[in-house]
């Protein structure tokens, strides 16, 4: 007997526990079935479960459950990512608490601690995504440092940089100066913050100035040149000539530009190449030297400038600028600026808000940096990448994150893949005394390259994270080893992600697996959106909206959460997610166990050989019927990953069709004994059978509960997708309980408008229906009365009844009277006054929102529900009026 209610803690835990001892996640190359095989964007070592980890794999054991219940040989494919700066940034912060730290330990010391902490730590977001269900094959799971990746990363390096498109270059990098490395556009984020703009006077050899405008003043140390347009008339007779640079003393050169524009600031922009990346590119145009004035740690460094520094009479002094030397860049900004007005150099400062780049990790503010680094020649590898996504060897879903794809590999740059850590992939070279590189996959090799003798030191730099994780795809699978499930399970089926990494880490799998598999790493990539709180809003901890998606698990299951994130889930927008929703959804695994539970206390039970074709009553016929049309549309929906028209589907039929009016025809039925009670009992054991199949991609737990509870065959992890069923006379029943249901639901609702009391049965009239329908009222008569407090159905001529409410169904004009069961005046009287109220509601919603200043002022999410408050108030003035006509 099932218990009164279903309580997730009490079963997840342990059915979990035996998936996974069963062997039921796992994959198995050898055997039949086509392959279908998902990897997992894997999620850093040092990460736990947030939403977006849950929107993105709930959505992949979704597909994944759902092909195991096609028969296809599925492998999702689990790990973790080593996360190289985030890792070691929370290493160094324990260490710190120890009182040690990264250099005291030395790198073997500092490694094999990251190792414990990777053993202790490292597994939480995994022992997480088991809590929420995800059914990976856990017996495969990899880490993109174990030996085998690790293996793989260095033949790759290696291989890259044999056929030149792996080479060193003195570039402008991101550079985090808290951990004195560069990072990836991805670890940086820009921030609005209010500074100033510091217009400043540097005289022209001939005695006039040019005036530049920057936000930097500190590095004007290193600037090597002043541009303007080639066709801004104000500085045409400038171009060519020499300005000496205040401070330094340095002659540096005027040139003509399209960087600069003319409706900015002055016109007249400082170039430092060293410390932007806009004056970089333009220092390569003009051929312009490029010194570096900040150290690693972002203080300033007169190293490179000071052979150039000379004094200069109220322009320059060499005994300042030497002052500077290892100021870090605000207070070197502060002794700038006051020198430059100590000179009148300074011609005014004015407020000016800007983007300041800060690292994602750690919070320092990025600089643009000049250092040697390894690239990768992304252009040339990104070529087969764009044709294989313009041919349709690989889809976008939606279709128009396609141009976003495309928007990025156009303006593709060369990628920086050194970082200067300890936690990563080492690179691969050695250099010898004279600084000549060696590359190979090890050490012996390399000395072989070398010769005997030369003695070889490794580059202390590690690989970008984005390196191994480009290479996830085929590296898992066992490569460069051919391996069963390489051969069976590559190119993987679909990718599902965030829109955020579409350059930094799909389009990189793209680049290296066609060129190390000669194949595309996934036929579809599917981008979801991002999980917003109920009102649209971002989550944060400023706003102390997020949500713990392990506390909704606990609180309502997993099933309710999982259920949430599907229905909310369409093509690429972001899903409104909070605890109401998921409490809603929670209602309907209740509405699903009481069903259930209801079936289980009369007497259904699964029945070994039952044909639905056999099944002679209508009602009986008719909800095969509909569980037919939910499984085709369910489908369809999973196959073109409209996850929440796969929900609504399944909500609409099971809770709808199913509870609300298959099992209230049911019990006048069950309460009886005869030849159509054992039918019933049998088709409701099996329609609920199906639904526990249809619905298992999404709520696992519950479904599996039932399954075993109330003895279905076989084991519910190997059960299969529902098949579609042969119905005899399937159009005449649905016709038949159709027109049953929306005579009962009609009546419902003139009911509800005309507040007549539930306690107060009145009688039906119908005229002008058709025999069969007549006849359906007759057969349906118990339950028309039953579920809509009906006290009789009868039959009317011309003359329709005074004081009734009346409503059209079909061919049928369908009478209420409501003579003694309401006061007619006082609910006209009510219903005019509502009717007037909601009249003005509309009014003054409809002038916020044609008043242009509100909707272009006010938050997005205020717009959104006062434009849903609208359609509400629309919708219950059509209502009202409609109740107060039937009343005329």
């Amino acid at each position: 007997m099932l218990e009164k209610s279903f309580v997730p803690a009490d079963h997840e835990n342990a059915l979990y526990d035996a998936w996974e001892k069963s062997g039921a996640f796992r994959a198995h190359p050898d055997r039949p079935g086509e392959p279908f095989s998902i990897m997992f964007p894997p999620p850093n070592v040092t990460g736990t479960l947030h939403l977006g980890h849950s929107l993105n794999f709930v959505l992949q054991d979704m597909l994944i459950r759902w092909k195991r219940q096609e028969g296809f040989n599925v492998l999702w494919q689990p790990g973790t990512d080593h996360a190289g700066i985030a890792t070691q940034m929370v290493v160094e912060r324990a260490l710190d608490k120890e009182g040690t730290s990264r250099t005291a330990l030395g790198r073997e010391g500092f490694l094999e601690r990251v190792w414990d902490w990777k053993q202790e730590y490292g597994g939480t977001i995994v022992k997480q995504l088991r809590k929420l269900g995800a059914s990976a094959d856990w017996e495969r799971e990899r880490f993109t440092m174990d030996d085998g990746l690790s293996r793989a990363v260095r033949k790759v390096f290696v291989t890259l940089y044999n056929e030149g498109l792996i080479y060193r270059d003195r570039r402008l990098v991101n550079w985090d100066p808290k951990f004195r490395s560069a990072i990836s556009d991805l670890e940086v984020e820009n921030h609005e913050t209010k500074g100033s703009m510091w217009y400043i006077r540097y005289p022209l050899e001939d005695g006039r100035t040019i005036t530049v405008a920057t936000t930097r003043p500190e590095t004007m140390l290193g600037d090597v040149a002043v541009a303007v347009h080639p066709e801004d008339e104000r500085y045409a007779d400038m171009i060519g000539k020499t300005v000496i640079l205040p401070l330094t003393g340095r002659r540096i050169p005027v040139v003509a530009d399209l960087h600069s524009d003319p409706e900015k600031g002055t016109g007249a922009v400082k170039i430092t190449p060293a410390h932007d990346f806009n004056d970089f590119e333009v220092g390569k145009r003009h051929n312009l030297p490029a010194p570096t004035v900040l150290d690693e740690t972002a203080c300033l460094w007169i190293e490179e400038i000071r052979p150039e520094l000379r004094d200069v009479e109220g322009l320059a002094s060499v005994a300042f600028v030497e002052s500077l030397n290892g100021l870090n860049r605000e207070e070197g900004r502060k002794q700038v600026v006051a020198e430059l007005e100590r000179l009148e150099w300074l011609e005014k400062i004015e407020p000016h808000k800007l983007q300041v780049p800060h690292a994602e990790r750690g919070g320092a503010i990025v600089e643009p940096r000049l250092t040697l680094q390894w690239y990768c020649d992304a252009k040339t590898l990104s070529g087969p990448a764009v044709e294989a996504v313009e041919s349709g060897k690989i889809a976008f879903e939606p279709r128009q994150w396609e141009n976003t794809f495309h928007a990025w590999m156009r303006d593709i740059q060369p990628w920086c893949i050194s970082r200067q850590l300890w936690w990563g992939h080492r690179i691969p070279a050695w250099y010898g005394a004279d600084g000549k590189v060696y590359v190979a996959e090890n050490e012996q090799d390399a000395q072989a390259q070398a010769g005997e003798g030369v003695s070889l030191t490794q580059d202390e730099d590690v690989l970008d994270t984005w390196f191994s994780s480009a290479l996830w795809p085929f590296t898992t699978l066992g490569w460069p080893d051919k391996t069963e499930e390489l051969a069976r399970y590559y190119p993987t089926s679909v990718l599902v992600t965030g829109f955020d990494i579409i350059f930094f880490w799909v389009a990189r799998m793209m680049m290296m697996g066609l060129h190390f598999m000669d194949d595309v790493p996934f036929r579809t990539v599917l981008i979801h959106g991002l999980v917003r709180d109920e009102k649209g809003q971002k989550m944060s901890k400023s706003k102390g909206n997020g949500l713990d998606p392990l506390d909704l698990v606990a609180e309502f299951g997993a099933d309710a959460t999982r259920l949430a994130i599907c229905a909310g889930t369409g093509p690429g927008r972001d899903i409104k997610l909070g605890r109401k929703r998921v409490e809603e959804h929670r209602a309907f695994i209740t509405k699903l166990w009481n069903a259930a539970r209801f079936l289980e206390m009369n007497g259904a039970k699964p029945m070994e050989g039952f044909d639905p074709a056999s099944v002679k009553s209508a009602l009986g016929r008719w909800i095969l019927t509909e569980a037919n049309d939910a499984i085709t549309e369910a489908g369809r929906a999973l196959s073109v990953y409209r996850f929440d028209e796969y929900a609504s589907c399944c909500y609409r039929f099971v809770w709808s069709r199913f509870c609300d009016w298959f099992v209230e025809f049911s019990k006048p039925v069950f309460a009886a004994e005869n030849e159509e009670t054992a039918e019933l009992r049998a088709v409701s054991a099996h329609v609920l059978g199906l639904i526990l199949r249809l619905m298992q991609p999404v709520i696992p737990f519950v479904t599996a509960t039932l399954w075993q509870e109330l003895g279905y065959p076989g084991k519910f992890e190997e059960i299969r997708w529902p098949e579609i069923m042969t119905v005899t006379r399937a159009d005449e029943a649905r016709a038949e309980l159709d027109w049953v249901i929306r005579l009962i639901g009609d009546v419902r609702t003139v009911r509800s408008e005309m507040n007549i009391p539930p306690s107060q049965k009145a009688p039906l009239l119908l005229r002008d229906a058709a025999p069969e329908n007549l006849e359906r009222a007759k057969t349906w008569a118990e339950a028309i009365g039953r579920m809509a407090r009906v006290s009789e159905i009868g039959v009317v001529g011309e003359d329709a009844p005074r004081n009734a409410a009346q409503l059209v169904l079909d061919e049928a004009t369908v009478f209420i009277p409501l003579e003694g069961l309401i006061d007619l005046e006082a609910e006209r009287a009510r219903l005019a006054k509502e009717i007037t109220r909601i009249e003005g509601e509309i009014l003054k919603v409809t002038r916020k929102l044609d008043n242009a200043d509100f909707v272009a002022r006010a938050k997005p999410e205020v717009v959104e529900e006062n434009r849903e408050r609208l359609v509400s108030f629309q919708s219950d003035l059509a209502r009202l009026k409609a109740a107060l006509g039937r009343l005329a």
